[in-house]
């Protein structure tokens, strides 16, 4: 308890430069793959800290290596440092300089976070049984790209040495301020997409009999797709199948030739996850032959299913009682959100949790990925705390 106590009043010394970066890094958002600054800034505090660093992994990602003074495990601590697309609406003397470029996921505070545990932990290395490693890792937000946790693990980041649990932190909207939020088990959804091209045959609007309708068809399909959740998986079995974008001519009197639809697949259990693979595409094929089409459905496999280990959540659990006390520590839903730590989390032991952003006094209210989004900066020495105890507590078991 006293080594918990002693890192969080640390993490509260050293919260005006966690602030500090988090509020640079907002200010310069860097969308997936092209965080060239943010990771030059990532490298030049680790090197002023004496952690040895390696560039340039999956492209800007960052590795920062504490060895400790006595043998032992290694732990990989990972941050996310991409923006999103879009344009920031908030009115703060931080607000993005980036048009096209918003923090409105909270990677800025999860990369200054992680930044204030390398300060932390490369202070006290000497007592540290093992390695801690230090994953600063780009393009979290691109599941389209494959995401960054991917290419960084196939470029070595789990080996030399190899690493044997992985603990990761994200901001959260839906948790007050002051508020650790963990769960044991699968706690973010395999995120799955499509693209559905139906052709048809236009005609005048006047004259269907003489179209084979595109948009009619994919209509039908959109709406079957459903019954895939309702009369093919198992109601105890959680999945989602949304269509989000639907395109389709450019006037109201013609039937166009083409209609093309987008969609997104969440599920948690894998056997569900390779059905809908394979029984989406036949169902919308089926339907569009048998209404005189033809269709192509494009499907990707994006991130999978995150999986918290069981024994590495308790060992959470356990550290954030003793910060914030039993009353504040809240057990989490899942949620159908994708998220690329779960490559890290295939591959070893480990938990991924929360620290509560939230607070209404302060109109901070907004969710993840909404343009007015921003966090109570309270929870960022929290988020340090808690990490850097939860990687000590595994290393030095106390």
């Amino acid at each position: 308890m006293a080594a918990t106590i002693s890192l969080l009043d640390a993490a509260w010394e050293i919260g005006p430069e966690v602030v500090a970066d988090r509020r640079y890094l907002h200010q310069h958002p860097e969308t997936a793959f092209q965080e060239e600054n943010t990771s030059r800034f990532v490298a030049e505090k680790l090197a002023a800290l004496g952690i040895e660093t390696r560039t340039g992994i999956a492209k800007t990602g960052v590795l920062g290596l504490i060895r400790g003074g006595r043998p032992g495990k290694t732990v990989l601590l990972r941050a996310d440092m991409d923006a999103l697309p879009m344009d920031e609406q908030n009115d703060v003397p931080y607000k993005s300089q980036n048009p096209g470029a918003m923090h409105a996921c909270g990677h800025d505070a999860h990369t200054a976070m992680l930044l204030g545990v390398a300060r932390l932990l490369s202070e006290r290395r000497d007592d540290i049984a093992g390695t801690v490693k230090l994953i600063f890792q780009p393009a979290e937000e691109s599941s389209a790209l494959g995401g960054g946790a991917k290419p960084m693990i196939a470029a070595g980041v789990l080996e030399d040495p190899r690493v044997d649990a992985a603990f990761g932190i994200h901001i959260g909207q839906d948790l007050p301020v002051g508020t650790i939020g963990v769960k044991t088990g699968p706690m973010n959804a395999a995120s799955d997409g499509f693209v559905a091209t139906i052709k048809g045959l236009g005609a005048h609007a006047a004259r269907p009999h003489q179209s084979v309708d595109p948009v009619v068809i994919g209509a039908h399909c959109i709406v079957a797709l459903q019954t895939l959740v309702s009369r093919e998986v198992n109601p105890l079995r959680e999945a989602v199948i949304t269509v989000g974008a639907l395109h389709a001519g450019t006037v109201s009197n013609v039937i166009p030739q083409e209609a093309v639809f987008r969609g997104t697949v969440r599920t948690f259990d894998e056997a569900v996850r390779k059905h809908l693979a394979e029984r989406i595409p036949a169902l919308i094929a089926g339907i569009a032959s048998a209404m005189r089409a033809e269709a192509r459905v494009d499907y990707h496999f994006g991130y999978p299913a995150l999986v918290n280990d069981a024994a590495m959540t308790d060992l959470v659990r356990e550290v954030a009682r003793g910060l914030v006390g039993p009353e504040r520590l809240i057990e989490r839903e899942a949620g159908m959100g994708g998220e690329d730590m779960a490559y890290f989390l295939q591959a070893v032991p480990g938990c991924f949790f929360r620290v509560g952003s939230n607070n209404p006094a302060k109109g901070l209210v907004y969710g993840h990925h909404h343009p007015k989004f921003d966090v109570d900066e309270e929870a960022l020495p929290l988020g340090v705390a808690a990490l850097a105890s939860v990687a000590l507590r595994y290393l030095n078991g106390a």
